[in-house]
């Protein structure tokens, strides 16, 4: 993070960029702004808290730099104020870069800037064809965009006015890339932000605990919009204790007959659970066989392909036929244990035979425009219910849903991950936040073995704030992020030993350098899921109270690790604030 380390990052992107002969994006080819985007249609009338965030919003672009956290309830009108303060930047000349978590939350965004600001827009995901990308990605680095709308990848589009970075659902998991070049988007917006000094703002409802840990302690700007824009109120939330209820393929009778009673009222209805397929396993009841990866040490999932099952793995993608019987012992009652959401769609069907359902998950979008097509049939009503996983759970905005059902919340509760407990926290927030956004009565109902549990206590009373206070504290008494800084060194091998054995002669090496004082160096350990596509993994954790300190150690240790690795080790790789451990 030396001064000017971004604009030769962004150099060497440009140069590694693919165009064609006049692609260069020299001052005397950057397009002035065209058009005057204060005229623009105005929007809805803002409400008092939207009015006076928008003026701290404004304060900040006075300021010329910064960063400011919108922190608002889902519904709270996040995106009118980024569509106003865009406005703003685009009357002064400048480029506005709006930064989405996921792929299928660019269709409805991109729409709603169109209507408002014009067509002066591109747009960068992965999923677009090469050719696609690469008109955007020069439009916006010759300044003819005013706004470049995308995912992580579109963070490293040179844009020679740029005025603003917005990063919309800031907390999500999805701006970490997590294989090859390892970064943040989220960390990187804001070190951009500050390197080129514009403002950046990072709106969600449930922010990050590092980001809301910086806005208490005054580095970002705290922005609160408490109330829902339309004047709904957030639904009621209803925790079922599934420990004293009968269970009908996971569902209790208090949320069939509340899916009952929404058809009543020809009202739209999702059922969220967060695990894709059919079942998460195939079992025989004679002999314990389970369906296991030939690959990796991982369970193949029960997937429903048309009128046959098959076998799939969801690490290696390795994929078979169901056996007939038994591979062990021969006997042919072999069964699915758990439900996917596809096993839920067939329930569903069966129970509510009249009803239209949807499911949306990422084997139902694998198709180019399918997720498209499926959302814009769940925002026009052709759905009674919806059953998807967490692809439906942020950023839509369904005007008739009016009751969401959460199965299988507790998974996550479980978790060797001590981040699990946040990530369960905000997604159940946000599925939450799906309903009653245009009507009132809407109900949230939670099956849970656990209500007792501070994370449920919070969610009851949609309450941020004390769960954020309840999870920092747990977090400063062991020593956690954000309270720490953590580095994670990954190995893979033929041999887990291998692995192992390189993670020791890095932990050896690392213990002999006088720059390792101030910075812990756990045990090397394999991966909970050792084996993926037969290559086998292990890594070693380094944690300090002081970023520095542990950056003084890898920047001496990493120059020794290729030779440690030379022999036995397929891979290394070093990451820093590791998102999962």
């Amino acid at each position: 993070r030396r001064p000017g380390a971004w604009r030769t990052a962004r150099k060497r992107a440009a140069l590694e960029t693919p165009v064609d002969g006049d692609a260069g994006t020299d001052a005397a080819e950057v397009a002035p702004p065209t058009g005057n985007p204060a005229s623009a249609e105005d929007g809805p009338t803002l409400t008092d808290a939207q009015v006076r965030v928008l003026a701290g919003l404004r304060d900040l672009l006075a300021a010329g730099s910064g960063v400011a956290l919108l922190h608002g309830v889902t519904g709270s009108g996040k995106t009118e104020l980024y569509l106003r303060l865009a406005q703003d930047v685009l009357a002064a000349g400048r480029q506005v870069l709006l930064l989405v978590p996921e792929i299928n939350l660019t269709p409805q965004l991109e729409h709603s800037v169109r209507a408002r600001l014009g067509d002066r827009l591109a747009v960068i995901h992965s999923r677009l064809s090469e050719g696609d990308r690469l008109r955007a990605w020069l439009r916006a680095s010759r300044g003819q965009a005013d706004i470049l709308l995308g995912t992580r990848l579109a963070l490293f589009t040179p844009l020679p006015r740029l005025g603003l970075i917005v990063v919309d659902e800031e907390h999500d998991a999805s701006y970490k890339q997590q294989d090859g070049l390892r970064y943040s988007a989220r960390d990187l917006a804001v070190w951009r932000g500050h390197d080129l000094g514009i403002p950046v703002v990072l709106g969600s409802a449930t922010p990050s605990l590092e980001t809301w840990r910086h806005a208490q302690e005054g580095n970002y700007r705290l922005l609160s919009l408490p109330d829902r824009a339309q004047a709904q109120p957030l639904p009621e939330i209803r925790l079922v204790d599934t420990r004293r209820a009968r269970l009908e393929q996971g569902f209790t009778p208090q949320l069939l007959d509340a899916l009952d009673a929404r058809l009543a009222q020809g009202g739209q209805s999702l059922v969220f659970i967060n695990r894709r397929g059919y079942a998460p396993v195939l079992r025989c009841a004679s002999c314990a066989w389970v369906s296991q990866c030939r690959r990796c040490t991982a369970h193949m999932v029960l997937h429903r392909m048309g009128s046959r099952h098959v076998l799939q793995c969801h690490h290696c993608g390795d994929a078979m036929p169901v056996p007939r019987a038994c591979p062990d012992c021969g006997d042919p009652d072999i069964q699915p244990m758990g439900r996917g959401t596809q096993r839920v769609e067939e329930f569903l069907a069966e129970r509510f035979p009249g009803a239209r359902i949807l499911r949306i998950d990422a084997d139902a979008t694998r198709l180019k425009g399918s997720a498209e097509a499926l959302f814009a049939r769940a925002h026009a009503g052709e759905a009674d219910i919806l059953v998807g996983t967490q692809m439906v759970s942020k950023g839509h905005d369904f005007a008739r849903l009016g009751l969401v059902g959460v199965l299988n919340a507790d998974a996550m509760l479980f978790s060797q991950d001590f981040r699990a407990p946040e990530r369960l926290f905000a997604q159940l927030m946000q599925v939450a936040g799906r309903a009653g956004r245009r009507q009132g009565g809407a109900q949230v109902i939670v099956q849970t073995d656990y209500p007792e549990q501070a994370i449920y206590q919070a969610l009851l009373q949609h309450d941020y704030v004390r769960f954020a206070a309840y999870a920092l504290e747990e977090r400063r008494d062991l020593g956690l992020p954000p309270f720490s800084s953590q580095a994670l060194l990954t190995a893979q091998a033929v041999r887990v030993r291998d692995a192992l054995d390189f993670l020791e002669a890095a932990r050896a090496l690392a213990q002999s350098l006088p720059e390792s004082a101030g910075v812990r160096i756990h045990d090397p350990v394999p991966l909970r899921i050792v084996r993926v596509a037969r290559v086998e993994r292990a890594q070693l954790l380094f944690e300090s109270d002081g970023r520095g300190a542990l950056h003084r150690l890898l920047r001496a240790l990493l120059p020794c690790l290729d030779e440690a690795a030379r022999g036995a080790v397929q891979h290394w790789g070093i990451e820093i604030d590791p998102q999962e451990i």
